[in-house]
């Protein structure tokens, strides 16, 4: 018997299990009460890569809810940009 509802072929198959393999994590920035906002948004930019809008927005968002996911993506990408963000005094982590 055929199974209509199944016809995925063997490749598909493996595309769908690299996709649901691969974790997504979150670089968040917290609040404090030592940074400007004009550091953070500076940070933003050169460290994520965010354009000024951008980082406009997320500080907003980390002042007024004390806290922001930044950036996602694979571990590897996030860690050093964790890094860079912690060496500028923020308060960052990756989960």
């Amino acid at each position: 018997m055929i199974d209509w509802l199944n016809t995925q072929t063997e490749e598909e198959v493996a595309v769908d299990v690299l996709v649901e393999s691969v974790e997504e994590h979150k670089l968040i920035i917290f609040n404090d009460e030592v940074n400007t906002f004009d550091f953070v948004i500076d940070s933003l930019i050169s460290v994520c890569g965010h354009d000024p809008l951008q980082a406009e927005q997320c500080t907003l968002i980390i002042h007024f809810k004390g806290k922001c996911d930044v950036k996602s993506g694979e571990y590897d990408k996030l860690e050093p940009m964790c890094t860079a963000l912690l060496d500028r005094g923020l308060t960052a982590e990756i989960q």
